[in-house]
């Protein structure tokens, strides 16, 4: 046996006599047995065993990987769930036994069904989705963008200018002239509007010009045209469905000095000038603020109130050579839009421009 180091025990009041001397043994003999046995109770006496450190208990060991196994497991028939998912108490009762999984044909047949009806419930989606996004927002029930009174202009676009002519406020045009037709420079009727008979679009007479103003200020205004080397006049004008008439004139003179010659002798700026045969007097509209003004162009807005409001619109654009003069207006009591003349004002603004 191998030598096993103790604890150390209490030492005998007597030292033990010596044993008498034996014969060592051999190497590798086996040692001689003691001559006489120690009773089990002496030994257990003279050598307890003491224990210095509390013996752990063995800590349980962690499954971190499954166990493999010999043989191959069926892999178990998915069941479709088609019952509400059982309480608590019943998922964790290990010893019910399972029920078997249905057939796997039922199984198959209830996706089949499914699946089609999802197909055909994306298609329909789909389908609906390509008619919303190809129509036009107002023709969405539910989208339509309510108007807010502008009329519906065609698309607007400058003439052709003759060969080598530049705009009239391009670095190269020191004159401001407009070498475009006249004619082609007019703003268009807006859809459902009735045209004019007399205002189609070509030229028009100083004395068709004239009879806007007041009959008592007609000879003087006509005395001012011939004195200004006017060129010529044309004119456009229409009807609205709600009644609103709308007529626009433009004059061009031989220079932008006889232009503007023209809009000083009639005192066109805070005040209109020359009254329109109109049975009240008109005042600045101090609201319009010159929006989609063009640069080097001037816009003198006029109404029957210093707001713009009334019955009637009045306006001119001076722009180079070009003397415009915009009126919308409306019979009786009925108030004349006021953003349609400001839409009218600002689009024929940027055709002189």
């Amino acid at each position: 046996m191998t030598e096993q180091t103790a604890a150390p025990t209490a030492a005998p009041e007597e030292p033990a006599a010596p044993a008498p001397e034996q014969e060592l043994p051999s190497a590798g003999a086996e040692p001689a047995a003691a001559a006489e046995p120690v009773p089990a109770t002496d030994v257990q006496a003279a050598e307890p065993v003491q224990v210095t450190e509390p013996v752990q208990a063995a800590e349980p060991v962690q499954v971190t990987e499954p166990v493999p196994v010999t043989e191959p497991v069926p892999a178990a028939e998915s069941v479709p769930v088609t019952e509400p998912l059982a309480a608590p108490e019943q998922a964790l009762a290990v010893a019910e036994p399972v029920p078997a999984p249905r057939s796997s044909r039922r199984v198959l047949r209830a996706v089949a069904r499914w699946t089609a009806a999802v197909l055909v419930l994306g298609g329909l989606g789909t389908g609906t989705a390509l008619g919303i996004t190809s129509m036009e927002r107002t023709d969405v029930p539910g989208l339509a963008t309510e108007g807010d009174g502008r009329w519906d202009y065609p698309e607007l676009s400058l003439p052709a200018l003759p060969a080598g002519s530049p705009r009239p406020f391009n670095e190269a045009n020191v004159a401001e002239i407009h070498h475009a037709d006249l004619r082609k420079l007019l703003i268009p009727a807006p859809a459902g509007a009735t045209a004019d008979k007399k205002l189609t679009g070509g030229w028009v007479s100083t004395a068709q010009f004239v009879g806007e103003f007041r009959k008592d200020k007609r000879g003087e205004l006509t005395q001012l045209l011939d004195d200004s080397a006017l060129r010529h006049i044309a004119a456009r004008g229409w009807t609205m469905p709600d009644g609103t008439r709308s007529r626009v004139y433009l004059l061009q003179f031989n220079s932008t000095a006889y232009a503007q010659g023209l809009r000083d002798d009639t005192y066109v700026s805070s005040t209109p000038g020359i009254p329109l045969d109109w049975p009240t007097d008109l005042q600045l509209d101090e609201s319009w603020n010159a929006g989609g003004k063009v640069p080097e162009t001037v816009v003198y807005a006029f109404g029957e109130t210093k707001t713009g409001k009334g019955r009637i619109h009045e306006a001119y654009i001076q722009a180079g050579d070009t003397l415009a003069l915009v009126i919308h207006s409306q019979q009786g009591k009925k108030i004349a839009e006021q953003v349609p003349f400001r839409q009218t004002l600002i689009l024929q603004n940027q055709l002189l421009g």
